[in-house]
């Protein structure tokens, strides 16, 4: 990630994101894009290219995971499973009902009014528009991928994880890389010889989930 690092969201601007995307032309379609972002840390690329087959089980239902390839990340790396969050789960059940015939398995998660596919800028320009409406400076489609790794750090140690576990979720092919975009300084095990990261609130989470689904956000 080149020069200045996009801004972490917090929980007042997240919220006030979510509040103002329900007043959109198209809330639902605009709802799973914000989400996918801000619960599954997916780069504005990957938005773009996700298609309903990522996101579907063999019964065509949204399943419990997102499963992106590498073909819609970065070519030869970058596919992974990503856990779906309850909040972006629930959101793409209410976008397949109201796509309908539309949402077959090799059509895209999100399209235009037009009905054509998304591109990489036009994702990003959606987040920069979003974010300057509600004067989020330093604010862009990074923000919610930093945001969701950040949180994901935070957790990881209390469900037996550690940051290498953050770079699977991420989808980096350095753990360095995944250093740089957890806000705080965190370090990991491999830095430290011990616990990965220290947090100072925990949060209440569902117990005996595998960490896969324990440090990222229920």
């Amino acid at each position: 990630m080149q020069g200045k690092q996009a801004k972490i969201i917090s929980p007042a601007q997240e919220k006030a994101l979510l509040g103002s995307i329900a007043t959109t032309r198209s809330p639902a379609p605009d709802r799973v894009m914000l989400l996918l972002s801000m619960k599954a840390g997916l780069r504005a690329k990957e938005m773009a290219s996700l298609t309903w087959a990522m996101v579907t089980d063999a019964s065509s239902q949204v399943g419990d995971a997102l499963h992106l390839q590498n073909r819609a990340s970065k070519g030869k790396t970058g596919g992974r499973t990503i856990p779906l969050h309850p909040d972006l789960q629930v959101a793409l059940v209410a976008l397949q009902t109201a796509r309908g015939a539309m949402a077959t398995p090799e059509r895209s998660v999100l399209f235009s009014e037009r009905g054509g596919g998304l591109s990489a800028a036009t994702v990003r320009l959606w987040f920069h528009r979003l974010s300057t409406a509600l004067q989020m400076d330093g604010c862009s489609s990074h923000s919610g991928r930093r945001t969701f790794l950040t949180r994901a750090a935070r957790r990881v140690s209390q469900v037996g994880g550690s940051l290498r576990d953050v770079q699977e979720l991420a989808g980096h092919t350095s753990l360095a890389m995944t250093q740089r975009y957890i806000a705080g300084g965190y370090r990991s095990e491999a830095h430290t010889g011990s616990a990965v990261v220290a947090w100072s609130r925990a949060e209440t989470r569902p117990t005996g989930l595998p960490w896969r689904c324990g440090c990222v956000e229920r």
